[in-house]
């Protein structure tokens, strides 16, 4: 039996088997990058759900049309419902987070609200003006699952899409989906943007803390679309490091950015406007940093989202590059 192993994630950007581009054009760039990550465990973010018919639940055909003919079309998945088929909970029309596994998957749930309160806001620049605060609801939950590897260990993936850092709406503050009315109301929305993401980062983060009380030595990854660098407020509360809890005996809750392996001029997931960023992480705890050996980032084809949403008609692929880490259990 093979002691080495991969974990790798990967933001689909909105993959859908109807419009435009033509599926079979987002098949053939997105297959062979789901190949050549060989991975044991996927994260994906941004995968569609579709209804066979009008009134039919939702399911993953898309995301099953394009694993057809690779190892991953026989892996376990979860969409974080308590079935094994992602058919456990009622997926969304958009931006579902899934996870494959080659090992069985013992147990799986979101997390959405259930660690950290909506925040209660009452809204300055909306108009008219609300009468009362109103909660801020994250877009999207957190997909926390317990992977089964050979051996007996146990391995807590956590899938997650935060936030991009863009206004948020305020109502009567837009003349259309891309202008607001005035600078007051784009800086109310962008505040509100700020709370949804640093609040999901935080719910992370307390579910992360629940594993460390029950067992120090947990083997945890935080994988997926952060929408943020390293050093940007959503990451710093996953990451929880020894300089900011200023505390030693907290240090080995603190997770590790598995990307810091990869030569600078190499590490970026997210091309934009000439700027090259990372916005997609992996971040393992302590104990699972010991089995790590590599990382890798397939940005070599990745294009430059900014310029492409300008120039290009219907491009089929991703404008986030996956990202690989390479991990070798111990004897």
């Amino acid at each position: 039996m093979s002691r080495e192993f991969r974990i790798a994630t990967f933001n689909l950007e909105s993959l859908d088997d109807t419009g435009e581009p033509p599926f079979e054009e987002r098949v053939a760039v997105l297959r062979p990058q789901l190949e050549r990550l060989r991975a044991d465990i996927l994260c994906l973010q941004e995968v569609n759900a579709q209804r066979v018919a009008k009134g039919e639940p939702r399911t993953l055909r898309a995301l099953n049309r394009l694993l057809e003919g690779t190892p991953y079309a026989g892996y376990h998945v979860t969409t974080g419902g308590a079935g094994n088929k992602g058919d456990g909970h009622k997926l969304a029309d958009r931006h579902n987070l899934v996870l494959l596994s080659r090992w069985p998957i013992a147990g799986a749930r979101l997390y959405r609200h259930d660690l950290v309160p909506a925040p209660q806001v009452r809204m300055v620049t909306a108009d008219p003006a609300p009468a009362a605060p109103e909660p801020v609801v994250w877009d999207r939950p957190v997909l926390h699952a317990e992977v089964d590897l050979p051996g007996g260990r146990r391995l807590h993936v956590f899938d997650l899409h935060l936030r991009a850092p863009i206004a948020a709406p305020v109502p009567g503050q837009k003349k259309n989906a891309s202008t607001w009315k005035s600078v007051g109301g784009w800086a109310e929305g962008f505040y509100l943007a700020s709370l949804k993401r640093a609040g999901q980062a935080l719910e992370t983060r307390l579910a992360v803390d629940r594993l460390f009380d029950a067992d120090p030595q947990a083997l945890v990854v935080v994988a997926g679309d952060l929408n943020a660098e390293l050093e940007q407020t959503p990451v710093r509360i996953i990451r929880a490091d020894l300089d900011e809890t200023g505390n030693g005996h907290l240090a080995g809750r603190s997770l590790v950015p598995l990307e810091r392996s990869v030569p600078e001029e190499r590490r970026f997931s997210v091309l934009h406007g000439g700027e090259a960023v990372m916005l997609d992480h992996l971040l393992v705890s302590r104990a699972l940093l010991g089995w790590f050996r590599r990382a890798e980032i397939h940005n070599e084809a990745l294009g430059d989202e900014l310029i492409a949403h300008a120039t290009v008609s219907h491009s089929p692929e991703s404008y986030h590059a996956p990202l690989v880490a390479h991990f070798e259990m111990p004897e």
